[in-house]
């Protein structure tokens, strides 16, 4: 059996010292494809460079939410014609510790938080149209905003990610636009009962493999 990781951050700097032999044994174990989703502008380099280093390793442009304050759409777009550039994202919206966000979005306002994050998605969101790329999607404490935006384009979009799938159950309406739902690690922690009992629910189809590296 192949498998593809279709969500794990390779561009980070815990994997460096053993980069090589961390692929070997991955392939070793059946997963022969990895999608580096982009996160910060300062890993989208990194991540295409491992892209063209290692067969089977392939990478998204984009930025993830929580980095929204430093869209550069210009940057972004400069990897589109990479032909290991498969998708856009992960980008969307998180609004999880929003006072830990004040800060680094140099605001007062976390209303202008959200504002700048829906802005930036949106922005992604015609980018993902523009290039025929699937959408990799993060939503954290932000289920309903996210869904009344994909409403309205997913049917416009080449499918998508509901990347580390929250278990709301109203994403589960994206399925008939092409979209899969990204389980991982979390299914296996002991607050997941929410996810457990929405998990047959999903289309098997719908559903993708994931493992965040090294996060989840």
């Amino acid at each position: 059996m192949q498998l593809c990781d279709t969500h794990c951050h390779l561009d980070d700097e815990r994997f460096v010292e053993d980069f090589p032999l961390m692929i070997e044994r991955a392939k070793v174990a059946g997963i022969t494809r990895f999608i580096i989703p982009a996160a910060h502008p300062s890993d989208l380099l990194k991540a295409q460079k491992l892209a063209h280093s290692y067969e089977g390793v392939y990478f998204a442009t984009g930025i993830h939410p929580d980095a929204a304050y430093l869209y550069d759409e210009k940057f972004i777009r400069g990897f589109l014609e990479d032909s290991l550039c498969v998708a856009i994202g992960e980008c969307g919206l998180d609004y999880y510790r929003m006072e830990e966000k004040l800060q680094s979005f140099n605001t007062e306002d976390k209303e202008e938080i959200k504002a700048i994050q829906k802005r930036v998605f949106l922005a992604q969101i015609h980018l993902a149209m523009e290039s025929q790329k699937p959408l990799i999607v993060h939503i954290r404490d932000a289920s309903l905003d996210s869904l009344e935006i994909l409403r309205e384009f997913a049917p416009k979009l080449k499918g998508g990610i509901l990347h580390c799938f929250n278990a709301d159950f109203q994403l589960l309406s994206l399925a008939k636009f092409n979209f899969y739902y990204g389980i991982g690690g979390v299914l296996t922690f002991k607050n997941a009962r929410k996810l457990v009992e929405i998990l047959p629910k999903i289309p098997l189809e719908s559903l993708l493999l994931e493992t965040d590296a090294p996060y989840l």
